[in-house]
């Protein structure tokens, strides 16, 4: 359940001073709601209830397929019946139906609801409870911090010097070759299916053995990267060579080991590929829309920021940092401790898979260094969500393939600030939420369009 509790919110507006409800589909009263309700001082609950139509139709399946997989004393094994499984593993199958619905749909959910409703919380909320029983609504309840609205001025208009790329002429020389490449590449061969290295828009959605939804019209979109680095896995093999539109119902062990790793329940998936991001077709026509550039000549310019370097930092993310720097500098704003503290615990958690690790942590200013670190982070996601919101806006799947399409090449992989991880879970690659990478993309998006407005003549 731990895994339940690396969950995030985006950052935002005015306190919270009433009751809301948040539904995924307001004329479907078997939808999954979403409460936001204060509870003390700068805290707030988010509670995310699933109605008891779709507790008990996935409860009823799950012990079905129990049915063939389990011993009961005075029963054969296959002919156990199913009120038995019902009654008697009812703390088994509710405990996996509770990862199961997490990682499923509620993580979704609970992204989707605060992006769209603007909901003023911030930083990492705390799965606090999971209430779950057959015949009844299952609330998964969250602790949430309450960030106070940021009181952001006319930052367009501030005076900002953009730093300054070298005047290598072999600078000029290696962006022209690296266009070369990229416009060579787009003369090849395509191939409409999905190869290695691509990336993949999907939705899930839970069926029956009578092809009927599980959860009424609840279907949920991931996003799923075709690595080369692994030799088995179950959903890279599903998704190869499949193209846009093609249609699936199937059982895969690669969806079962994420979604459920506590209790061995292979349900039916009705898989859709919605969109491909090709790995051979790293577009400038991209690149161009991700950056607002409106012909090659700026194109190349933008692409400079990344081969031209000061002190090991490039360029581009110079500007990045320095623009952060002046808007949180013009419009200051209180980190709750709290918040830094658990930053704090995920910058050390990152620094200990490096190879240095434990030269840095013998340095008698390292945890100094790794506070500042998490204040820093901290206070610039909070800011670029609160951001967005100001200015209004938002994203697309298109504004996401912009953004991935820069994590196709080593070079254009430079460009991107606010990082997705790309998650592995014992050696194999495994689906990322939709929701959970367009928070990352509209922070990116964000902090482009400011970089637009600073630099604009």
């Amino acid at each position: 359940m731990d895994k339940m509790k690396q969950i995030a919110a985006s950052a935002v507006n005015p306190s919270i001073n009433r009751l809301d409800y948040y539904s995924n589909n307001s004329e479907n009263t078997c939808s999954i709601l979403l409460k936001i309700e204060p509870s003390h001082a700068d805290i707030c609950l988010a509670t995310a209830i699933i109605p008891a139509q779709m507790i008990d139709a996935l409860y009823d399946e799950t012990a079905r397929i129990l049915q063939n997989k389990i011993s009961a004393p005075g029963f054969s094994k296959d002919a156990i019946p199913v009120a038995y499984i019902q009654e008697n593993f009812e703390k088994t199958i509710t405990e996996h139906l509770k990862e199961f619905l997490f990682k499923y749909t509620v993580s979704n959910t609970l992204f989707k609801n605060m992006r769209l409703k603007k909901a003023p919380i911030t930083g990492e909320p705390r799965l606090i409870t999971i209430d779950l029983t057959p015949h009844h609504d299952a609330h998964f309840s969250f602790e949430c911090t309450v960030l106070p609205k940021i009181d952001i001025k006319e930052w367009k208009y501030l005076p900002f010097k953009s730093p300054r790329r070298k005047n290598y002429k072999d600078l000029d020389r290696q962006v022209a070759s690296f266009v070369m490449q990229e416009q060579e590449k787009l003369k090849e061969p395509k191939n409409t299916g999905i190869a290695i290295n691509d990336w993949v828009l999907f939705t899930i959605a839970i069926i029956n053995q009578q092809s009927h939804p599980l959860l009424n019209d609840q279907i949920e979109q991931f996003w799923f990267k075709i690595s080369d680095e692994e030799v088995d896995n179950p959903l890279k093999t599903l998704l190869l060579n499949k193209e846009i539109g093609t249609k699936i119902e199937v059982t895969n062990k690669g969806l079962q080991d994420y979604f459920c790793d506590q209790l061995d329940v292979h349900y039916l998936y009705r898989i859709e590929i919605t969109d491909i991001l090709s790995h051979a077709d790293c577009s400038l026509e991209l690149f161009k829309r991700h950056f607002r550039i409106k012909n090659n000549k700026e194109m190349n310019k933008k692409l400079i920021e990344v081969f031209s370097y000061r002190n090991d930092i490039s360029q581009r993310r110079a500007m990045v940092e320095e623009t952060l720097q002046l808007l949180i500098i013009k419009n200051p704003f209180t980190v709750p401790n709290h918040t830094i503290l658990r930053e704090q615990e995920r910058v050390l958690e990152s620094v200990k898979d490096n190879p240095d690790y434990n030269v840095y942590r013998m340095q008698k200013d390292f945890q100094q260094k790794i506070r500042q670190l998490a204040e820093k982070n901290v206070q610039e996601k909070l800011f670029i969500d609160q951001l967005a919101y100001h200015e209004n806006i938002s994203i697309s799947d298109q504004d996401v393939k912009n953004y991935l399409s820069l994590t196709l090449r080593p070079r254009t992989k430079e460009f991107i600030y606010f990082k997705q991880d790309e998650p592995i879970i014992e050696g194999q690659a495994v689906p990322i939420p939709a929701e959970e990478l367009n928070r990352t993309c509209l922070r990116e998006k964000t902090i482009n369009y400011a970089i637009h407005h600073l630099t604009k003549k």
